[in-house]
């Protein structure tokens, strides 16, 4: 009689801190044992094959609601699909809260809508109005229900909130035991820098980045940490985009204060003059904070290699290019003040970090590993569950092939947007099967998850 339901078997196993071959014995959905000539009912062959834990992608937009009423038009299904396809299996999204409203406005359909994901989720929550009951009331909540994650923006209309209320909400979740996630850029420097552009007709995709150059994001990134460090409350930075912002953030560190930081794999392979593309083509790779200069990726691996950036996301954000939904939502020819920022990239992210770290020598494979599954579950809570390989932990795999070239196209994403701004790059190493909770859920290629199969994470 077989010992195990799943077998993945012959496979060089790879966690944050160790490499070895052996077969991994999966029961009930969970990781049974680890050992040799291991027998199960289904037995997966992963000889030559590097086993990876699942994919952990902490920072993204999934059918999210925006405060025009409309929704992203990723849904929780094609988002899993997506993930599913680049070897990811956890991702975390974020509920809206707007201003005047309160966090239970959306809440619950949220929950509603991602309940058919097909992959195992947990939840940030946005805040933008930290009124008395939001910060006494309603996080108190949240940490209840296991949301344990706030995020909140520096900029954007409409969802900026001030240094005051800012610090409002650092001391609710010192009280509480929660996660601080900012968005850092100086709001009224885009602003300013905005109105003139558009007083001088500058109104392409490429204008985007001159409103907010560097030092826009490296002075909110200061600030952040400043405020952070009177309250005694730990940050976690998203979305860092050069070294020069990292080396805030190291400063910090160095002396002591609690900031962690993540980047993204657009401020590793794109720049800003991808915005420069005629036709509106620009737009497509819109985001912010903006993709940087030629060479400003490699004072970010450097920031990787030192830990001062110890996460990988993708920010997957997508909208489409074509059609009245996306980039376009406010018509063809918007000014780029008026055009969504965001790019799609779930599928992609842990292609091009194991491609631009691994392959070409930045990175070593356990720090891969870190990057981008075992230090955001940490940093979120859903470690050891999810984030390693080890007996009792879920049995989310993706079996790597490490020599596998493929050129990225929008089809490979297997996401809801028309487009991927990966069009054409090419990368070596690419997921040739993921398993989550113990199914085998995409070969080679092939995704067969069902919608509604995966679970509501509580993050501890």
């Amino acid at each position: 009689m077989s010992e195990f339901d799943l077998v993945v078997r012959g496979g060089t196993v790879v966690t944050a801190s160790d490499v070895f071959k052996a077969d991994i014995g999966i029961i009930g959905g969970r990781i049974a044992a680890l050992g040799l000539d291991l027998t199960g009912q289904d037995v997966i062959e992963a000889e030559g094959k590097l086993v990876l834990p699942g994919g952990v992608d902490s920072h993204c937009h999934i059918e999210q609601l925006e405060a025009d009423g409309s929704i992203h038009e990723e849904t929780f299904e094609t988002a899993g699909i997506s993930a599913i396809a680049g070897g990811t299996t956890t991702v975390i999204p974020f509920s809206a809260q707007f201003k005047g409203e309160p966090i239970s406005a959306h809440l619950d359909d949220y929950r509603a809508r991602a309940g058919r994901s097909p992959i195992d989720y947990a939840l940030h929550q946005i805040i933008t109005d930290p009124t008395d009951c939001v910060l006494d009331k309603e996080i108190p909540q949240l940490i209840e229900a296991g949301i344990r994650s706030l995020k909140v923006f520096l900029t954007y209309d409409p969802l900026h909130i001030d240094d005051r209320q800012f610090l409002r909400v650092l001391e609710a979740a010192k009280q509480l035991g929660a996660t601080v996630c900012v968005h850092c850029e100086n709001y009224e420097a885009i602003r300013w820098r905005s109105e003139a552009l558009l007083a001088e007709g500058r109104i392409e995709p490429a204008s985007h980045a001159l409103t907010r150059p560097k030092v826009v994001e490296r002075e909110a990134t200061y600030r952040a940490i400043a405020l952070a460090e009177l309250v005694g409350q730990p940050i976690h930075i998203f979305h860092v985009s050069c070294g020069e912002v990292a080396e805030e953030i190291a400063r910090a560190q160095r002396r002591g204060v609690k900031v962690t930081a993540e980047t993204c794999p657009q401020y590793l392979v794109l720049t800003a003059a991808d915005m420069d593309r005629p036709n509106g083509e620009g737009a497509k790779f819109m985001c912010s904070p903006s993709p940087r200069d030629a060479g400003d990726a490699e004072g970010l691996w450097a920031a990787i290699r030192a830990g001062t950036l110890d996460v990988i996301s993708s920010d997957h954000c997508g909208y489409s290019f074509a059609g009245t939904r996306g980039k376009w939502i406010n018509g063809l020819g918007a000014d780029f003040t008026r055009i969504p920022n965001g790019i799609p990239g779930l599928a992609a992210r842990m292609a091009i970090i194991f491609s631009e770290g691994v392959v070409k020598g930045r990175i070593d494979l356990n720090h891969f590993v870190r990057l981008t599954a075992t230090n955001p579950a940490k940093r979120f809570g859903l470690y050891p569950r999810k984030g390693t390989i080890a007996p009792g932990t879920d049995a989310d795999l993706v079996i790597w092939d490490a020599e596998k070239r493929v050129t990225l196209t929008n089809s490979l994403m297997q996401h809801a947007i028309d487009y991927t701004p990966y069009e054409g790059f090419d990368v070596t190493g690419w997921p040739v099967a993921t398993i989550a909770r113990g199914r085998l859920v995409m070969t080679e290629g092939k995704v067969v998850a069902t919608p509604g199969s995966g679970s509501f994470l509580k993050a501890s």
